[in-house]
């Protein structure tokens, strides 16, 4: 039976993370231009500590990306050979509104994505394009304080408004928010968020999520009278939670952690905050603010499909010593003595991406999309540009392989795949180029070194195969 004959094959980037250009063709400055690399990341992207603006003390890495701004006819060209059936990107907020309370957009925003998007369909590919990849303009979070303020909500709306009329026709697959989640884990980073000494961290973060899922539900009502062909998804950043062990309360503990990410999508999917998130909220004192209407824009406007992202499983338990051993990414996690991790500490599981879609298509029965998915991994060049990774293969085979066992065997309802970074781009977690996950090489070094040229690895030409067969031969020959 295997994958559905439209399949979108395809992989993934993000403007913050490839774009470069931050200050050519009218773009503003926004959060995720202003977050360097190196130790103070972490504590940036947590809200934690103040970054508004450049300095000359870190590399701020998205200033050049690697380049797409200039070279994305070259790059869509490679995913075209590729033969990929969609490409998802996203749109950098500051490039159509600079300051993002402006009234009217800024031409040369709009025609750079027109053009892109043009240049993706002279290939065959469909644009799926994420409206807020982690984007949030500098201006809104100095005088508004990014998406505390529901103000927020009329300028992501104009926005939406904007791309959906000038692109009715190039585009209609369309997500709202990147990881809606990842608010609660990286609020500057996810939503502008820097917290005051003394700021009730929580009650901030959860109201400034309120704004974004009802942004979220105006976004899909707008689509959907602009043009009927649209369709609109969530993200999620994904990953069921194994107990660490079947004591009881390790088994609760890991229904209560995936709670904390699944509540977004209940609100998105469903149309309303699910009781047990209510309950947890009066719990510790969190008040979320609502206006009248919201609770029915989010019932009416619920998503047509629901997309996320997979790299790892996570473990949890309540036991304080298990707890001490915690690390991971930016969600960490109890390590699991049964996997193998990546250079980066991330444990690879390709049935838990089988578990995972089985565990979101149990509880929403809409249509799924894996939007990100990808090894992280220092490659090695040689004189030419060309890489072996293998190891690449061996993983992204092994998940696609557990993606078609949940589609063939469970009956989950897929729609695509887009792997992470399909081309070497600029990590959202670490900062570094050397994490590369792409197809396609690009020279360029953590500190902004190297030619930018790029050049096929081999996964290129088995992903190139594993396309062409529609998912049936994921062979390495």
């Amino acid at each position: 039976m295997g994958f559905r004959k439209d399949f979108l094959w395809g992989g993934a980037t993000a403007a913050n993370q490839c774009e470069g250009g931050y200050n050519e063709g009218g773009r503003g400055l926004a959060n995720v231009d202003v977050v360097p690399n190196g130790p103070d990341r972490a504590e940036i992207i947590a809200g934690h500590k103040k970054m508004f603006d450049f300095d000359n003390e870190h590399h701020f890495p998205a200033k050049v990306g690697i380049d797409m701004y200039h070279r994305y006819k070259e790059d869509i060209a490679l995913f075209g050979e590729m033969g990929f059936k969609t490409y998802r990107l996203s749109i950098a907020w500051t490039r159509i509104f600079p300051n993002g309370d402006e009234t009217e957009p800024n031409e040369e925003g709009l025609q750079f994505y027109e053009d892109l998007f043009n240049e993706c369909h002279k290939y065959g590919i469909e644009p799926l394009v994420t409206i807020t990849h982690f984007d949030c303009p500098m201006h809104l979070i100095k005088e508004y304080g990014g998406w505390r303020n529901r103000k927020m909500i009329t300028f992501y709306e104009r926005l939406c408004r904007t791309l959906f009329n000038r692109y009715k026709g190039l585009v209609k697959y369309w997500l709202t928010f990147n990881e809606i989640n990842m608010i609660l884990h990286a609020p500057f980073m996810g939503a502008g968020l820097y917290f005051e000494e003394g700021e009730n961290e929580e009650q901030v973060k959860y109201q400034s999520a309120h704004h974004e899922l009802v942004s979220s539900a105006i976004a899909t009502k707008i689509a959907h009278e602009v043009d009927p062909k649209n369709q609109v998804g969530c993200m999620l950043a994904s990953g069921s939670y194994y107990p660490y062990n079947c004591r009881p309360e390790d088994v609760f503990e890991s229904r209560k952690k995936d709670r904390e990410s699944y509540f977004f999508i209940d609100v998105q999917s469903r149309g309303e905050y699910p009781a047990y998130f209510l309950k947890d909220l009066e719990r510790r004192g969190i008040e979320i603010e609502m206006e009248e209407g919201d609770k029915e824009i989010l019932k009416e406007n619920t998503a047509d499909f629901i997309s996320f992202s997979y790299y790892s499983s996570r473990v949890a338990t309540n036991d304080p010593v298990l707890l001490k051993q915690t690390q991971g990414n930016i969600f960490a996690s109890v390590e699991n003595p049964y996997l193998d991790s990546s250079e980066w500490g991330w444990q690879i599981d390709p049935l838990g991406l089988r578990i995972t879609m089985n565990d979101i298509y149990d509880r929403y029965q809409k249509p799924l999309f894996i939007v990100e998915n990808g090894l992280g991994a220092i490659d090695q060049p040689d004189e030419a540009g060309y890489v072996e990774d293998d190891y690449r293969i061996d993983y992204l085979a092994k998940h696609i392989q557990a993606m078609k066992d949940a589609v063939e065997i469970d009956g989950v309802d897929l729609m695509g795949y887009t792997s992470w970074g399909c081309i070497d781009l600029v990590s959202a977690g670490s900062g570094e180029m050397k994490k590369r996950y792409g197809f396609i090489y690009v020279d360029l070094d953590n500190e902004g070194n190297g030619t930018l040229d790029r050049s096929k690895k081999k996964s290129f030409d088995w992903y190139k195969k594993v396309i062409a067969s529609n998912g049936e031969d994921l062979s390495n020959e």
